[in-house]
């Protein structure tokens, strides 16, 4: 079975890489637009628009898309868009419980068949002071809430209850069963 990944995320590429999978790399490029506004539906539509795109450059491979995003005191929060952005976003994570969302989606038009799924874990961030905020704002501008707990010296989370590899951007036990789907 060909894998295809629509993105060029260093985390999940690197994530299906532990998991040995051998796939091709076809980031999709259309603007990240979705008419929904809850986190859950917004991450599926975007990881399905993700796949969908590329699959028809590649119809006879299972194309996979993902999307995710935090959700914190009922904002829906991505990438920063620089490092005021990224301050920003730590201040108001800064303590709080927040939920990560990952939309994944499995396409292969060849077999005509779709398996969309969205795993969420909830995180808790440590209260931190605003000079360790402001050090920590440039270093993770590419990450949804502006932190990376695969980084080592990436100290805010302090609790999660979930997917540890849906919050790195992935959710590799999530996508694992939805691979079987393709595998009957």
């Amino acid at each position: 079975m060909k894998l295809v990944l629509a993105s060029h995320s260093p985390r999940r590429i690197e994530l299906l890489k532990e998991m040995g999978k051998k796939f091709e790399i076809c980031p999709a490029l259309a603007p990240e637009q979705t008419k929904y506004k809850r986190p859950h539906l917004k991450v599926a539509d975007l990881s399905f628009k993700k796949a969908l795109e590329v699959a028809y450059k590649y119809p006879d491979a299972v194309v996979i898309g993902a999307d995710t995003l935090v959700f914190c005191k009922g904002q829906v929060i991505g990438k920063p868009k620089d490092e005021k952005d990224a301050l920003r976003i730590l201040k108001l994570l800064n303590g709080a419980w927040q939920t990560v969302f990952t939309g994944v989606t499995l396409i292969c038009l060849k077999d005509k068949k779709v398996v969309r799924a969205v795993e969420r874990t909830r995180c808790k961030a440590r209260t931190l002071p605003l000079s360790q905020l402001k050090e920590m704002a440039g270093k993770h501008l590419d990450k949804a809430g502006a932190y990376a707990v695969q980084d080592k010296d990436d100290q805010f989370i302090q609790t999660m209850r979930g997917s540890r590899t849906n919050v790195v951007g992935f959710p590799v036990e999530l996508f694992s069963k939805m691979l079987k789907e393709f595998e009957k």
